[in-house]
């Protein structure tokens, strides 16, 4: 299979790297273009075939709206765009009526894996039409991990219900993110305890709490035990504070991702422990940027 990709950042580059790994054939395009495969958007859709399908994995908000405008102007009747970053799920509605017009379709996929996937493979979510998403089965089979489909793969429904699942998703992570980093916190409060590295280690085999974020959390402890190196600062990039909103709209009792949420927003304010720790695991799994101390944190989620 041909697959246009846009944005080749840290999931995006080695998104390109797995689905040709797979023997697919990408055509990637960024704005750096050291590593890009296409001088402009232009350039990229003029090398692929129709109908085209087109992979959009660019930052949420006004940059994927922009790409998507300047995309449904070039690509014909036909073509299809998959909108693989952390869009808000109102906005693909928007955009596949938008499109629709034109005759080009769109599936929103929900993608978590952060900067091991290109290993352990993505976690997929997806929303569309079943004719639009089997078209993109090819691509969303060399990227979701080995093994039986449904255990790393879901067509969730509709138009948009990929991203709402993986809104839901992003804020289990903020509760369970937050319940390691209360635990840690209070492991090194204590005298008796020596080892805070060791313990989360532990945990790692044969617990009852153990998971992939918790061995993260083992990881970020080795690498700097009593994070000295790392500011409590946390950011937030949007998909729990919908996920919060959308439980108040629908009168879901969520009292621990609306307290995960509301511990980012004190981070802002006041270093601490446990959020030192947020801050180690988001950039563990995610690689997203951590603040050190001495620097001032930066609101990057709005």
């Amino acid at each position: 299979m041909q697959i246009g990709l846009i944005g080749l950042g840290k999931m995006g580059g080695n998104m390109r790297d797995r689905i040709r790994a797979a023997g697919h054939e990408v055509v990637g395009y960024d704005t750096d273009q050291k590593i890009s495969d296409a001088k402009d958007l232009k350039d990229l859709v003029s090398k692929l075939s129709a109908p085209r399908v087109v992979w959009v994995m660019v930052p949420a908000g006004k940059v994927t709206d922009s790409v998507i405008d300047d995309l449904s102007d070039l690509l014909e009747a036909g073509d299809l765009i998959v909108d693989g970053g952390n869009s808000k799920f109102t906005d693909d509605e928007r955009h596949a009526q938008e499109l629709d017009k034109k005759g080009i379709a769109f599936v929103d996929c929900g993608v978590s894996g952060g900067v091991w996937g290109k290993e352990a493979g993505y976690g997929l979510m997806c929303g569309g039409s079943d004719k639009d998403v089997e078209r993109v089965m090819p691509v969303f089979d060399a990227l979701r991990p080995e093994g039986p489909r449904d255990e790393g793969w879901v067509h969730a429904g509709d138009v948009g219900a990929g991203h709402y699942v993986k809104m839901v998703h992003n804020g289990i992570e903020y509760g369970m993110m937050q319940a390691y980093a209360e635990g840690y916190e209070l492991l090194a409060a204590k005298e008796i305890v020596k080892d805070v590295p060791a313990a989360f280690k532990a945990w790692t085999r044969g617990t009852v709490v153990r998971s992939w974020l918790q061995e993260l959390m083992a990881t970020a402890l080795a690498k700097d035990p009593g994070f000295d190196k790392i500011s409590g600062f946390v950011n937030d990039s949007g998909e729990g504070r919908w996920t919060v909103q959308e439980a108040v709209e629908y009168g879901v009792p969520m009292p621990v991702i609306s307290a995960s949420l509301f511990a980012r927003f004190v981070s802002r304010q006041d270093d601490s422990p446990a959020m030192q720790a947020v801050a180690a695991m988001r950039n563990e799994f995610g690689g997203h940027p951590v603040t050190l101390k001495g620097q001032k944190g930066i609101v990057t989620d709005h």
